[in-house]
């Protein structure tokens, strides 16, 4: 005698289901593959400009790692390595937080700072380029709406 409980039924996607999920991560990959080759024109990846970006919308440009990690849905250990390789480039630097012994703030450099404002303009243009002007206001309107309501789901 099994104690294993039946599992319930796989719900399939219907054809439709599928061709829409597809075409979903084609775009996904495709928007991504652009903005990232923009960037990389600036020596930047995505997450370089997501940290950079993030923490210049704070007026000292400092945000702790546990903050940034949350905000950018990384773990902590994934953001500390990136963090190193930017560190290394000069375009940020970190500072212990007092609150946290194990914890450290990062810090927007000048150097980051520039470089920010070096690439914001093109990467803005790729976004709209790739991104934003090839849907129309209803329909971008309506994407944010279904993005936001798939990732405020548990």
């Amino acid at each position: 005698m099994s104690t294993n409980e039946a599992e319930p039924p796989v719900r399939w996607l219907t054809a439709d289901e599928e061709h829409v999920w597809r075409a979903y991560l084609r775009m996904v990959t495709a928007v991504r593959a652009r903005t990232a080759q923009d960037l990389a024109a600036h020596g930047l990846s995505e997450p370089d400009y997501e940290v950079l970006s993030t923490l210049s919308e704070r007026a000292d440009g400092t945000s702790t790692l546990r903050e940034q990690a949350a905000k950018m849905g990384w773990s902590r250990s994934r953001l500390s390595r990136h963090a190193t390789r930017m560190e290394a480039r000069g375009l940020i630097r970190r500072a212990p937080d007092p609150a946290d012994g194990r914890g450290c703030f990062l810090v927007l450099t000048d150097t980051g700072r520039d470089t920010l404002h070096d690439a914001a303009p093109s990467h803005v243009a790729s976004v709209r380029q790739h991104f934003v002007d090839r849907l129309g206001p209803e329909e971008l309107s309506a994407l944010g709406r279904i993005a936001e309501k798939i990732a405020a789901a548990p």
